[in-house]
């Protein structure tokens, strides 16, 4: 697993050019904030949000809480800028918009490297068709890429797809996208709900991206945190599934044997893996939030 891996079951969208939704994100029980630069600040107000930012970074701790910054794409006036600013800021990674190449990524990291930045790891934006046909390419760039997300909202409007509750209009792109993420070991995180209030549906789409096999989804709004990290919090009868399976394969190992059989089912290598996997999780969501 990459070094750069955690949970990020619940990813929030936080607009920079308001300092008090900065400040706020000290409060939120959600895996990581990412600071925004781009879709949610009018062009009169980059400037000012991105000095809203480094102010917060200033300021009180954000603990255990993951800290991205959404820059602005290499094609507008700012998005050189903004990368120089944050290279040294303190966060755990840049957001990269509009990325539709493995040569897109390797220009966004010379300017980092150029700021002072050489070991600041990058997120990935997939948000255009070509960018998911890309999708390999782009997710074995380079390996300080720390995950993928997800830009659906872009997406579905390029691809001319209806918004349905199943999704379906998107299933291909997500799972191409999917399968390029774990081909090079990264983490995914799936893309946003626009309807801040339709909860039941939100939920639904939750639990789809986890079924997929997404590690997380991207969120706008407070409201949508609870339901996240429900979704992606691995059921303690999953834990205590992973705590027997590594015990019997254990058990296994010591009689001279590579398969067990727990509940009836024949366990191999494979789940062991995936028992491993189980409980790392479960152990970081433990120690940063105590379960929640």
């Amino acid at each position: 697993m990459r070094p750069h891996y955690r949970p990020r079951r619940s990813m929030l969208y936080v607009p920079s050019c308001v300092p008090r939704f900065l400040a706020k994100g000290r409060e939120l029980q959600c895996d990581s904030l990412i600071f925004d630069l781009e879709d949610s600040v009018l062009p009169e107000r980059k400037m000012e949000a991105r000095k809203n930012i480094l102010d917060a970074l200033t300021g009180d701790d954000y603990g255990c809480r993951e800290l991205v910054v959404r820059v602005n794409g290499f094609d507008t006036p700012w998005g050189a800028a903004d990368l120089t600013a944050v290279a040294r800021a303190g966060i755990d990674a840049v957001l990269l918009p509009k990325i539709q190449s493995r040569a897109d990524v390797e220009n966004a990291l010379r300017v980092l490297d150029a700021a002072g930045g050489g070991d600041l790891p990058v997120m990935v934006l997939i948000e255009t068709p070509l960018a998911v046909l890309h999708a390999e390419e782009i997710a074995g760039a380079s390996e300080r890429i720390a995950a993928l997300v997800m830009g659906t909202s872009d997406l579905t409007n390029e691809l001319h797809v209806r918004i349905t509750a199943d999704r379906i209009g998107l299933l291909a792109s997500l799972s191409h996208c999917l399968l390029a993420a774990r081909a090079h070991d990264l983490p995914i995180v799936d893309g946003i709900h626009l309807d801040i209030k339709d909860s039941e549906n939100f939920e639904r789409a939750c639990r789809l991206g986890r079924d997929l096999g997404f590690d997380g989804k991207s969120l706008i709004h407070p409201f949508q945190i609870p339901y996240a990290n429900d979704a992606f919090t691995p059921r303690p009868a999953s834990v205590d599934m992973a705590q027997r399976v590594i015990a019997a394969m254990a058990e296994a190992k010591a009689a001279g044997n590579g398969v067990a059989v727990v509940d009836g089912r024949l366990i191999e290598s494979l789940h062991l893996e995936a028992a491993k996997r189980t409980l790392m999780i479960h152990d970081m969501i433990q120690q940063c939030w105590g379960g929640t």
